[in-house]
């Protein structure tokens, strides 16, 4: 069972920036971010593949968030740039047993709790 644990989290003014980290207890393969505002649906955000060649953004956070990953230490980064309000959600980091990437929720096999990210105005 990998166990993931997501840091990086809290409260920035709008338009600053954050970086995420989800770190894993073991190999992870295709890895991917996830986010839940409160009263909606969780979201995807961004996605990469076990090379890191592969990545994938919703199209709310394209040019702003940018997602990599550190094989040696088994962590994935999404770091967030020009912050909005609407940003403001509960971060999930998810990761498969799969090596290509996916906005798919279902596609994942294991979850994070979640790193809150709060974005004032």
């Amino acid at each position: 069972q990998v166990q993931l644990v997501e840091s990086g989290g809290g409260l920035v003014q709008a338009g600053g920036s954050l970086r995420l980290s989800c770190a894993a207890s073991g190999r992870t393969f295709g890895m991917g971010w996830f986010r839940q505002a409160p009263g909606k649906e969780r979201e995807f955000v961004s996605t990469i593949s076990w090379s890191g060649t592969s990545t994938y953004y919703a199209d709310f956070v394209k040019g702003r968030f940018t997602i990599s990953r550190d094989n040696a230490k088994n962590t994935v980064y999404l770091h967030m740039n020009s912050l909005k309000p609407e940003d403001t959600a509960v971060y999930y980091c998810r990761a498969s047993s799969d090596k290509g990437q996916s906005p798919i929720t279902y596609w994942y096999d294991y979850w994070g709790q979640g790193t809150q990210v709060t974005v004032s105005s």
